[in-house]
C-alpha cells in the first residue's frame, strides 16, 4: 500500500475545468513519488463567488468558502486550497474564518517576481483580478492595465473557459496576440496568467510570449505542504 501525505480539501468548482487541472497535476505528482493522492472535493458556484467580489463583499464570500472548508474538513481534509484567483479576493477573511489552513497562491508568486527581477506585468483573469491589481496582494512590480476593451475580451474569455471547460483556436489567437500588443506597448515583462481556466488554452509548448503561470506555481507550493 502507497504511502499518503496530508489529505487536501479541493474548493472546486471555480471553475471545473481549473479543479480537474489541479487534480490530474497532483494525481500525476503524487504517482511519481510513488506516494498516493489524498483528496477531497467540493463544488463551489463560479457565479456566486463573482457576485460577492462584484459588490466587494469579502466578508460575505469568506463565508460562503468556509462552510465549504468545513465540509471538507469534515470529511477528512487537513488543509484546503482555492484552485482560482478570483476567489481570493477574500483570502484575509477566509483565513479567520476557515476550520483548516489555507495554501495560499500569492506567496510562491511573490517568490518567483522577485526571483526573476520582473518589474513590469499585465494580468490575464477576471476583471476582478486585472482591475484590482490582484486585491493587492502582490507587491515590488508595476501592474499596466489593458485599455478597457481588452479588459473585457480578457474578463469574457475567461468567462467563457471557465462555464465551459474548454478552449477555442479562436480565443488561443486572441490572447496571444493581446499579450504581444501589451509586451510592445506597455513595455511589461511578462503577462501572468492569474487564471486557472487559462490551462484549458495555454501550455508550456503553445506559450510563445513571456509569462508567469500562476496555477504551476500554487500547485507546487500545495504539494510542498502535502508531502514536502
Amino acid at each position: 500500500m502507497r504511502a499518503k501525505g496530508r489529505c487536501l480539501g479541493l474548493v472546486g468548482g471555480l471553475g471545473v475545468g481549473a479543479t480537474t487541472y489541479y487534480y490530474r497535476s497532483l494525481a500525476k505528482a503524487h504517482a511519481a513519488r510513488g506516494m498516493a493522492l489524498d483528496l477531497v472535493i467540493a463544488h463551489a458556484e463560479t457565479e456566486v463567488v463573482f457576485e460577492f467580489v462584484r459588490v466587494g463583499d469579502r466578508v460575505g464570500l469568506a463565508g460562503y468558502l468556509a462552510a465549504f472548508a468545513a465540509r471538507l474538513k469534515a470529511a477528512g481534509a487537513e488543509l484546503i486550497a482555492i484552485p482560482a484567483i478570483t476567489p481570493h479576493f477574500c483570502e484575509r477573511e477566509l483565513s479567520a474564518l476557515s476550520p483548516l489552513p489555507i495554501v495560499s497562491i500569492f506567496a510562491p508568486l511573490q517568490k518567483e517576481i522577485a526571483s526573476r527581477k520582473i518589474a513590469r506585468v499585465a494580468v490575464f483573469g477576471t476583471r476582478f483580478a486585472i482591475e484590482s491589481q490582484l486585491f493587492g496582494r502582490v507587491n515590488d512590480v508595476e501592474f499596466c492595465h489593458p485599455l478597457p476593451d481588452e479588459v473585457r475580451f480578457i474578463h469574457q474569455t475567461y468567462t467563457e473557459l471557465a462555464q465551459q471547460g474548454k478552449g477555442t483556436e479562436e480565443q488561443w489567437l486572441g490572447l496571444t496576440r493581446l499579450a504581444r500588443t501589451l509586451r510592445r506597448r506597455n513595455k511589461v515583462d511578462a503577462i501572468l496568467m492569474a487564471g486557472t481556466d487559462l490551462t484549458l488554452l495555454f501550455n508550456e509548448a503553445n506559450t510563445n510570449f513571456p509569462h508567469i503561470d500562476c496555477a504551476a506555481l500554487h500547485i507546487q507550493q500545495i504539494l510542498d505542504a502535502m508531502i514536502g
